[in-house]
This record gives C-alpha cells, sequence and structure tokens, in this order.
C-alpha cells in the first residue's frame, strides 16, 4: 500500500540513506550522511521552515521531497523552494514520483504559497523533462552560491 505524507523524527536514517543516492549523483554535492541527518532534523523540528513528504510503500519509505518555504518580493506573497526530491532506485518508473511532486504541488497551493522553484543538474536531462511534463518551465535566471564554510 502506498502512502504519502509528512516525514518524522522518525524518519531520518531511511531518509538521510535516500539523500545519499541524491547527492552521489549531483554535480554540486558530496554524500555526508552527518550533514543530511543534521539538515532533515532542523526542517521536521521546524515545521515553519519547510515540510518533507514521503512516500511510502508497505512502510518503507520509497521516495521524499522537501519544500523549503521563504517570501517573494517580487510576487509580495509566499513562495517555496523544491528540495532533494529523490525515488528509490527500484521504485522508478511506475508513477511514484509524479506522484509525489503532485502531492507537494497540492500542497504548496493549498498552503497559499505562490510559486515554487526548483534546481537541477544542467547535465540531468531526464530530470528536467519530468519537471517541464508537469508544468516548471526554464529560468531566465542563473544559479550562484558563496561557500561561508561554516
Amino acid at each position: 500500500m502506498e502512502i504519502i505524507e509528512p516525514a518524522g523524527i522518525d524518519d531520518i536514517f531511511e531518509l538521510a540513506t535516500l539523500l545519499g543516492v541524491l547527492f552521489a549523483q549531483e554535480a554540486d554535492f558530496k554524500p555526508d550522511r552527518r550533514r543530511q541527518e543534521d539538515g532533515l532534523r532542523l526542517i521536521i523540528n521546524s515545521p515553519s521552515t519547510g515540510v518533507i513528504l514521503v512516500a511510502r510503500i508497505d512502510d518503507k519509505i520509497a521516495g521524499m521531497v522537501s519544500l523549503l518555504f521563504t517570501v517573494s518580493t517580487a510576487q509580495g506573497a509566499a513562495a517555496c523552494w523544491l528540495e532533494d526530491m529523490i525515488v528509490h532506485p527500484e521504485q522508478r518508473g511506475g508513477g511514484l514520483g509524479s506522484r509525489l511532486l503532485q502531492t507537494a504541488v497540492d500542497y504548496a497551493r493549498d498552503h497559499g504559497f505562490t510559486r515554487i522553484t526548483l534546481l537541477t543538474d544542467r547535465v540531468n536531462i531526464a530530470a528536467q523533462r519530468f519537471y517541464a511534463r508537469h508544468g516548471f518551465e526554464e529560468s531566465a535566471m542563473t544559479v550562484l552560491r558563496l561557500h561561508l564554510g561554516v
């Protein structure tokens, strides 16, 4: 049985394992279980920061997506970042990613967010196509980062 629901503190170990899979395939990040667990804990323990939605199949986490909350001065309203979307490799191809993404979009809309922004690797054409099929459009903006060494 499949269920999609907000993650709880007891899900951190499984979620960090999934993030290890995600960050192993991304160009900008490397898996670091301690950091991933710390970040997950920050989100789960602070509902005003964001929400992590998990897809469970037979009580095992099969996928996740997080929404991090912010304010868009351009829109004069609440907006959010879609972060860390991943479906376990064994569960891909059956529509779980689409259902998980739609749940995140519905959550954002139902909670008054006016925009969802996400980043994906430039070379990850499959991810870009996936998000485009769900209504996401390429932005004219470029991502820049300043790592503060903290």
